[in-house]
């Protein structure tokens, strides 16, 4: 099996990992409460999606 010759140099290995980092999810704002949520999903806070309540939830006067 061939192994490398010569070491990659930190530079080198840097600028391969480069692409690598983890993207932020977008999110946006529930038109209802104003919480931040994932796009096309029921609001985590209120329970709506689409102006509708799908969830019911508890403790929050609807």
């Amino acid at each position: 099996m061939p192994n490398p010759v010569k070491r990659h140099s930190r530079t080198r290995r840097n600028m391969r990992r480069a692409h690598d980092f983890l993207t932020l999810p977008s999110t946006s704002k529930c038109p209802q409460c104003g919480e931040p949520k994932l796009p096309h999903r029921v609001c985590k806070a209120c329970g709506t999606y689409k102006g509708r309540e799908v969830i019911a939830l508890k403790g929050i006067p609807s």
